[in-house]
């Protein structure tokens, strides 16, 4: 039983954003932690980034504000936001943005790039955001007070 318990403490946290609905305004994906369902995720329009693109063809098809982040894995952090003066999840070396956090948020004007947690959705609006954030903050950070390292991973 210590040997279990020892392998769940240190091994990485693995979350992984499937997303599945598409609009011509936003996406809506299923997230997962270490497979188990978590909550729905809004984002801003996929226009087909991936994190394996040159960047200068991310910047060029990214439209600022209205365009989900590259598919990819990446590394998340537990850090400060200046604009939201406070402690929270953030999406590290993301090709083409910058400042990428994990938030609430109801319609993909409030996303800019960003991933807004939601316990259902409708078309273009995410609902109960409050309740699924504030979820899947404390999960996240138990993962970093346990010095696991976590990622996310965003598919199709």
């Amino acid at each position: 039983m210590t040997e279990r318990r020892y392998n769940y403490l240190f091994k990485d946290m693995e979350l992984v954003l499937k997303r599945e609905v598409f609009t011509e305004e936003s996406t809506i994906g299923k997230l997962t932690i270490d497979g188990a369902m978590e909550c729905y995720v809004l984002e801003d329009k996929d226009r087909g980034l991936t994190d394996t693109m040159p960047l200068a063809e991310i910047v060029a098809t990214k439209v600022y504000g209205k365009t989900c982040i590259p598919y990819g894995r990446y590394e998340v952090d537990w850090t400060m936001s200046a604009r939201f003066k406070k402690i929270m999840p953030i999406l590290l070396n993301v090709p083409g943005y910058s400042g990428i956090r994990i938030h609430t948020g109801n319609s993909e004007k409030e996303s800019l790039g960003c991933l807004l947690p939601c316990s259902k959705y409708s078309k273009n609006l995410g609902i109960g955001s409050t309740v699924a954030t504030n979820k899947l903050y404390a999960k996240i950070e138990a993962a970093k007070k346990e010095s696991r390292k976590i990622y996310i991973t965003i598919t199709k």
